[in-house]
């Protein structure tokens, strides 16, 4: 019998972890979102984020920039907010325009504030195993994990998905965590040959169906990062109905990993407080 991952669940608990915090604070922590372009998707995220933060009692600042925004004006208004002591965080919502540099723009975030964790700073810390921000997403994937005590020590797993974003920072921070970790990508031949083998699958491509029954074994753990908008409703990489008596745990979209990220992003901005206020040093909490 399967068992559901609860994302909800978990992120509730870490938001309110970050509330308390908050709370105790005579300066209140400052999210900066930049918005660049009408992505619809994109404008959506923004404002589930805007409200959280209020929810938590962080402060949020949003950024609307034109679809014609030049790098350099983005650029510019980084620099700015880098300097700005009431904004503890800069997150710049991708996808970017196509005139913009999206490896420019993460490399302009200070590391302290980058609360997304893509600076080349923070992930060379993660690649290190020294202290830093950890993207969101694969943050909230090992807190998954530890939630629901799944010891990926001696595991085998899959990785679907070699993005800076997700796949490539999820198998590093697998792979810290003792698993045998194999990222597979759209080169990759015969999906089925490795996926079949794996304990674990992590799968954020934004593919439909990408994951069938007959292509996870008995017991597997699956946790489905992609999301796909179809008709109006959301749906993951994996075929949950026909792939989830096979699993021992699976997350569902929505409502796995995607409250998951957001929640990580609020407690990133935490962390990133304390750095810049109390000194502390980049603090990593256990995710493994």
């Amino acid at each position: 019998m399967y068992q559901i991952i609860d994302g909800k669940k978990v992120a509730a608990e870490i938001r309110e972890k970050v509330k308390q915090e908050v709370s105790k604070l005579e300066k209140k922590p400052g999210l900066a979102v930049i918005l660049v372009g009408k992505d619809p998707a994109s404008k959506v995220y923004v404002n589930i984020k805007e409200k959280k933060c209020k929810e938590v009692g962080i402060e949020s600042y949003k950024y609307e920039l034109s679809e014609y925004a030049s790098e350099e004006e983005v650029l510019k208004l980084i620099e700015k907010l880098n300097k700005d002591k009431k904004i503890t965080g800069i997150l710049v919502q991708m996808p970017l325009p196509k005139q913009i540099s999206k490896n420019k723009v993460m490399d302009a975030v200070r590391p302290e504030k980058d609360v997304d964790g893509f600076n080349p700073t923070n992930i060379g810390k993660m690649m290190l195993d020294e202290k830093g921000l950890v993207p969101c997403t694969p943050r909230g994937v090992m807190r998954l994990f530890k939630y629901y005590d799944i010891n990926l020590e001696g595991k085998e797993a899959v990785v679907i998905g070699n993005s800076v974003i997700v796949g490539n920072p999820i198998a590093q921070l697998m792979l810290k965590a003792g698993a045998t970790v194999t990222v597979c990508h759209i080169k990759t031949k015969d999906l089925k040959v490795h996926t079949t083998k794996a304990d674990i699958i992590v799968s954020a491509v934004g593919k439909r169906n990408l994951v069938t029954d007959d292509m996870v074994k008995q017991g597997a753990v699956i946790i489905d990062v992609g999301i796909v908008r179809d008709k109006g409703k959301l749906y993951g990489d994996v075929d949950f109905e026909n792939v989830k008596d096979k699993c021992s745990y699976i997350t569902p979209v929505p409502g796995g990993v995607g409250p998951m990220t957001v929640a990580c992003l609020l407690e990133n901005t935490m962390i990133a407080y304390n750095m810049q206020e109390k000194g502390e040093k980049w603090h990593l909490r256990l995710l493994y």
